[in-house]
């Protein structure tokens, strides 16, 4: 599966080069979805749903169908890249997180003592 989330990283990639998106927006917004994880400051429960409602691909289609709706290429360069995240984050084993913890997640359990 790992590798299939890799491709589709590549894909991403390859679909945000063609739409022309900017790179250095890429750069700036790569990471920006993982700033959900700040929501583990107000307890695992908070911390998986916010986590979860910015690494799901419903969110990343709504984005999408937003920009598309909306006629606004800005917002589907955005949507192209939280797509690139989250198949890059799927590629390396993160998956959606349970509210048990951080480590846990749909992909199985994360980190060193998994």
């Amino acid at each position: 599966m790992k590798l299939e989330y890799a491709a589709l990283s590549v894909a991403a990639l390859i679909a945000y080069h063609q739409f022309s998106g900017n790179w250095w927006l890429f750069a700036l917004l790569i990471l920006a979805p993982d700033l959900s994880m700040l929501g583990y400051l107000a307890g695992p429960r908070v911390g998986a749903w916010c986590y979860n409602i910015a690494h799901t691909w419903l969110t990343a289609l709504a984005v999408l169908l937003t920009g598309w709706l909306g006629d606004s290429d800005s917002t589907i360069a955005v949507a192209l890249i939280l797509v690139a995240h989250i198949c890059i984050d799927r590629a390396m084993g993160y998956g959606l997180k349970h509210e048990s913890g951080f480590k846990d997640t749909h992909l199985g359990r994360i980190g060193r003592d998994s």
